[in-house]
């Protein structure tokens, strides 16, 4: 069983942000997502949330968290949850450590320079099976291949 759900997590990764004053789009956040997992399956070996990740045109997507903020398009998300349940409820887990050190690592970068970045990583390649770079896709990125070479990854550092 996961740590968490994908929603959960997103709202502590806005809720992370928005207390460092970073402004996090939807693009951004998919791509936060993807690394926190795939570093958690890494350094834990075992998934944070069961959601899966989707390897869509603009990089790796956990489908129900897009939806939530999709009117926010490729604006700033602004519904942060301001009261402290969100972090009160991941407090005391090392996810909410773990998070920390993803936003230190990737918040500094845009959305579109996390795509790219993506877009060079097996897992998403792997998922995309040759698909060309414009077509459409909800093939899985699996917890294997993430797994993989997010460890490879740790080993190389």
């Amino acid at each position: 069983m996961a740590e968490t759900s994908a929603q959960r997590l997103a709202d502590f990764i806005l809720f992370s942000a928005c207390k460092r004053e970073i402004l996090i789009t939807n693009l951004k956040l998919q791509k936060l997502l993807y690394y926190s997992q795939a570093w958690y399956l890494a350094i834990a070996d075992r998934p944070l949330f069961d959601e899966r990740i989707e390897a869509w045109v603009h990089g790796p997507v956990v489908p129900p968290v897009f939806g939530s903020f999709k009117q926010f398009r490729a604006r700033p998300i602004s519904a942060i949850p301001i009261d402290g349940t969100i972090e009160a409820g991941l407090k005391d887990r090392p996810i909410s450590d773990h998070v920390r050190e993803i936003l230190d690592i990737y918040a500094g970068f845009t959305g579109g320079q996390l795509e790219s970045l993506t877009h060079k990583e097996a897992p998403w390649l792997e998922a995309r099976n040759g698909l060309a770079p414009d077509e459409p896709s909800n093939n899985v990125i699996t917890l294997k291949s993430m797994t993989a070479f997010f460890r490879a990854q740790l080993v190389t550092r």
